[in-house]
């Protein structure tokens, strides 16, 4: 059974955005995250179902709303089962696909 909340470096890092478990926990206590509009700053926050975080990635700055908590780093393919990416990944520098078709 799963429990009803996570903290949010396991969880990050169960996701895979970040390698490992101490960068997420860093990327947190930056002030980096947002979880339901709200910036955190402890990575011991809890993530519930539902909830939506907002985090840069490298030059990208990801939406995304927690599907599910799950109970280990898996593979990828279980990994992107924790999440609905809401907006997909806004990069920094503009819609470069957009920028190639009008070309």
């Amino acid at each position: 059974m799963q429990d009803a909340a996570l903290r949010v470096d396991k969880w990050l890092w169960y996701a895979r955005f970040f390698k490992s478990r101490s960068l997420a926990a860093k990327h947190v206590q930056a002030g980096e995250i947002r979880v339901n509009r709200q910036r955190i700053s402890k990575a011991s926050a809890v993530l519930k179902v539902g909830d939506v975080l907002t985090f840069p990635v490298g030059d990208t700055i990801r939406v995304i709303e927690v599907a599910a908590l799950g109970e280990r780093r898996g593979p990828a393919p279980e990994a992107r089962a924790l999440y609905h990416d809401l907006v997909g990944p806004m990069s920094g520098g503009g819609d470069t696909a957009a920028i190639a078709a009008a070309e």
